[in-house]
C-alpha cells in the first residue's frame, strides 16, 4: 500500500463525500455565473433564488431583517442563501457516497429550483433558465468524477490492508480531482464576472455623464438651516450615508446608452425618450427628504438630498392622461413595480425624474441613470429606481409589488420627530445639554417640535430654517440636566395643528407612529 492509499472508515468516507458535494456545488455556481454573464448578465442562480426568496418572505421576517441589518439586509440574505446551499451540497455529497443516484437527484433538484426562480422573475425569458440548468449539469459531472475517486482500490501488488481497517481508497486521485474542480469553478466564476463587467460598463457610463445646469436651481439654504449641533444629523445627508432599501440583490446595470423610458397606458399619446432627450427637457434642482415606510419610530431610514431632474408632471401632461387614470404604475429595469397616485404627481409638487444627487450623477445603487423622486410619499409608492416604464392605469385594475403584499395603496408620509442627541443610554454630565433631532412631514411641513423629560410638561424646541416643506427640519432644546436616570420624549406638529400620535404602531401597512424616546444617565 502506497502513502497515497489508505484505509477509509465510513465516517471518513462520508466526510470526503461532503467535500465532494461542496466542490461540485462550487463548480456549478462558477459555470452558472459564466453562462449568466454570456446570456444576459442577470440570471445568476444565487440572485434569482434570492429574488424569489424576497418575494416569498413573510412580511414580519422582512421587517425583522430591515430592523436588524438596515441597509445590509441583502448581504444577510445572500449569506443565508449561501449557508443553506453549503449545507445542502454537503448533505448531497454524503448521500451520494452510498447511492450516487440520490446525490445526482439532489443536484437536479437544486438546478431546477434555480431555473424556476430565474424563469419566473418579472420580465424573464426562457433563456434565463440556462445558467442554472447548465451549471447543474456540469456540477453533476464534477460530482460523478469526485465520487469515482472514492471507489475502493481492488487491485494492488502490495499486500492488502487487514480487513478490520476497511477498504482502501486513492487519496491522491481524490485530491487531484478536487483541485481540478476548484480550478474549474474559480476560473468560470472569474471569467463570468469579467465578461459581465466588459459587457455593461456602468461605471464608465456614469463617469461620462455631464449634468446640465438646472433651468431652475435650488434656492440657497436659508441661514440657520443646519444648527450644527454635535450628534445632530446634517441637513443634507452625504450620498455615501444615504439609506438604501430595495429588493435588488444584484444592483441593475443600466447605461445611459441603453436607457429608454416609455409612457403609455390610459393616455392620448404614447411617449418614448432616451437619456439625452430627458436631459434636454430642462431640469430643476430641489432639496427633498425621502423616507422609507419601514422606518421605525426614531429609525435611520430617512435622508435629505439635493436632487436634479426633469419635472414628472410635465411629461405626464404631454402624454394626455385619461380622467380615470388615477395611478402611475412605474417599473424598474429589474421588474419592480410601484404605484403612485396621478393626482399627487400633478398637484404642483416637485415630482422629478431625477438624474443627479448632491451635485453628481445618481450613484448606481440609488437608481442610475434615472429614478423617481416624489416628495410627501413613502418610497414604496414613489421612489422607483432604475425606472424605465410609466403606465397610466387605475388602482382598481393594477396593483404594484408592495400593495399586493398588503401595504397601503397611497402611502402619504406621517408626521414624525426623531431624537438624534443624546443617544439612547448615553451618559451626559449635569448642566446644560442640547437635546436635538430632526422632524418631518414632507409637503406639509413642521410647525412645532416639543420635548418633555420624565413625563413632565412639554417644552417647545427651537426650529431651524428650511428651504421648503419638502425637507426635514432640525430642532434643538437646551435642557438643564440633573443627576440621575431620565426619559426624553419628543413630538412634532404639522400645520394642521395635530401633533404626531402617542400610540405606537408598526410600519405595516402605512408607516409607524408613536413618540420617540431615549433613556439617558446624567452623572
Amino acid at each position: 500500500m502506497t502513502p497515497d492509499d489508505a484505509p477509509t472508515s465510513l465516517r471518513g468516507r462520508r466526510l470526503a463525500g461532503a467535500v465532494a458535494g461542496l466542490l461540485a456545488a462550487g463548480v456549478a455556481l462558477g459555470v452558472a455565473e459564466l453562462v449568466a454573464a454570456l446570456v444576459n448578465g442577470r440570471a445568476s442562480p444565487v440572485v434569482a433564488v434570492g429574488g424569489s426568496a424576497i418575494d416569498a418572505t413573510p412580511r414580519w421576517l422582512k421587517e425583522w431583517a430591515i430592523r436588524s441589518f438596515g441597509t445590509h439586509d441583502k448581504t444577510f440574505l445572500v449569506g443565508a442563501i449561501l449557508v443553506v446551499l453549503v449545507v445542502l451540497a454537503a448533505v448531497t455529497g454524503m448521500l451520494a457516497v452510498r447511492d450516487r443516484s440520490v446525490g445526482l437527484a439532489g443536484v437536479a433538484v437544486l438546478a431546477v429550483v434555480g431555473a424556476l426562480s430565474a424563469g419566473t422573475r418579472p420580465g424573464a425569458r426562457l433563456v434565463d433558465t440556462l445558467p442554472s440548468l447548465v451549471g447543474g449539469a456540469v456540477g453533476a459531472g464534477a460530482l460523478i468524477l469526485l465520487l469515482r475517486s472514492l471507489r475502493p482500490l481492488e487491485h494492488r501488488a502490495a499486500s492488502p490492508a487487514p480487513p478490520a481497517a476497511g477498504p482502501v481508497y486513492d487519496r491522491r486521485a481524490f485530491l487531484l480531482t478536487g483541485i481540478g474542480a476548484v480550478a474549474v469553478g474559480a476560473a468560470a466564476g472569474v471569467a463570468g464576472r469579467s465578461a459581465l463587467s466588459k459587457r455593461v460598463d456602468v461605471a464608465a457610463s456614469r463617469a461620462a455623464v455631464v449634468l446640465p445646469a438646472p433651468r431652475t436651481p435650488a434656492p440657497p439654504l436659508p441661514a440657520g438651516a443646519d444648527l450644527r449641533v454635535p450628534g445632530l444629523s446634517a441637513f443634507q445627508t452625504p450620498t455615501r450615508n444615504f439609506y438604501r432599501i430595495d429588493t435588488a440583490l444584484l444592483v441593475p446595470q443600466l447605461t445611459t446608452k441603453n436607457w429608454r423610458l416609455r409612457v403609455h397606458g390610459l393616455v392620448d399619446r404614447e411617449i418614448e425618450l432616451d437619456f439625452a432627450t430627458l436631459l434636454a427637457r430642462g431640469l430643476v434642482e430641489r432639496d427633498i427628504t425621502l423616507t422609507c415606510v419601514s422606518n421605525e419610530v426614531g429609525g435611520p431610514l430617512i435622508g435629505s438630498a439635493r436632487w436634479l431632474g426633469a419635472p414628472l408632471a410635465d411629461l405626464i401632461r404631454e402624454a394626455g392622461p385619461h380622467p380615470d387614470a388615477d395611478q402611475i404604475l412605474s417599473r424598474s429595469i429589474d421588474g419592480m413595480t410601484i404605484g403612485t397616485p396621478t393626482a399627487v404627481v400633478l398637484d404642483g409638487r416637485d415630482a422629478l425624474l431625477a438624474v443627479g444627487m448632491n451635485g453628481a450623477p445618481l450613484p448606481v445603487t440609488h437608481g442610475f441613470p434615472v429614478r423617481m423622486v416624489v416628495p410627501g410619499l413613502y418610497g414604496y409608492v414613489s421612489a422607483t429606481k432604475w425606472v424605465v416604464d410609466l403606465e397610466l392605469t387605475r388602482f382598481a385594475d393594477a396593483q404594484a409589488y408592495w400593495v399586493r403584499r398588503g401595504w397601503a395603496e397611497t402611502g402619504p408620509i406621517k408626521t414624525m420627530a426623531r431624537i438624534d442627541t443624546p443617544g439612547a443610554f448615553a451618559q451626559v454630565k449635569t448642566g446644560r445639554v442640547a437635546v436635538a433631532g430632526v422632524a418631518w412631514a414632507q409637503h406639509r411641513g413642521i410647525d412645532r417640535v416639543e420635548v418633555r423629560v420624565d413625563g413632565g410638561p412639554w417644552q417647545q424646541a427651537r426650529l431651524a430654517s428650511v428651504p421648503s416643506t419638502d425637507t426635514w427640519r432640525q430642532w434643538v432644546l437646551p435642557w438643564q440636566a440633573t443627576r440621575g436616570q431620565h426619559i426624553l420624549q419628543a413630538r412634532a406638529t404639522d400645520p394642521s395643528g395635530v401633533p404626531q400620535p402617542e400610540q405606537a404602531t408598526d410600519p405595516f401597512p402605512s408607516g409607524a407612529t408613536g413618540w420617540p424616546e431615549v433613556q439617558v444617565d446624567v452623572v
